[in-house]
């Protein structure tokens, strides 16, 4: 199974909906984050976003992992990022472009980002359509999560996932 980065978005979308176990099933040992995504998380935290609580301290266990830059060319393709993009995003795409992830992310201009530098994407919808491959929940299931997400504010591309 490839690597994966995720951005808070993906993480935020599974724990608003009760269902972040479903990543830890879908990447049991090949999850990743980086500590810009977490003081976001935090952040959240802070600001009385209470639907995140299952989030606190979530790389104490140990998943996802933190990855962080490993090479002066990450640290320089993030700075260039920031431009355009928030802390965990920018964070997250440097990482993966280096390190061969697939990033998990929702945000439109991330994504186009990421596309450009040739990084692969997931997103939500595209783990819940992998839950529903893996078997892990029905395709009905997934249609339910997908929209309670929505009505917790996630934007989605689809309104069904078949």
């Amino acid at each position: 199974m490839p690597e994966i980065i995720f951005d808070t978005t993906v993480l935020s979308n599974f724990t608003l909906a009760g269902r972040l176990y479903l990543l830890r099933e879908l990447y049991p040992a090949s999850a990743h984050c980086t500590g810009a995504v977490v003081a976001e998380i935090n952040r959240g935290l802070r600001k009385g976003r209470s639907g995140l609580a299952p989030l606190a301290g979530i790389t104490d266990s140990g998943w996802p992992t933190i990855t962080e830059f490993a090479t002066p060319s990450e640290q320089r393709l993030y700075e260039l990022l920031l431009i355009s993009l928030g802390e965990g995003e920018a964070s997250c795409i440097a990482v993966a472009a280096h390190s061969n992830y697939v990033f998990a992310c929702d945000d439109r201009l991330a994504r186009k980002e990421a596309m450009r530098l040739a990084v692969p994407l997931t997103g939500t919808v595209g783990i819940l359509i992998k839950a529903v491959q893996s078997r892990l929940v029905e395709n009905f299931v997934a249609n339910e999560l997908l929209q309670e997400m929505v009505r917790q504010g996630f934007y989605s591309p689809v309104t069904r996932i078949e």
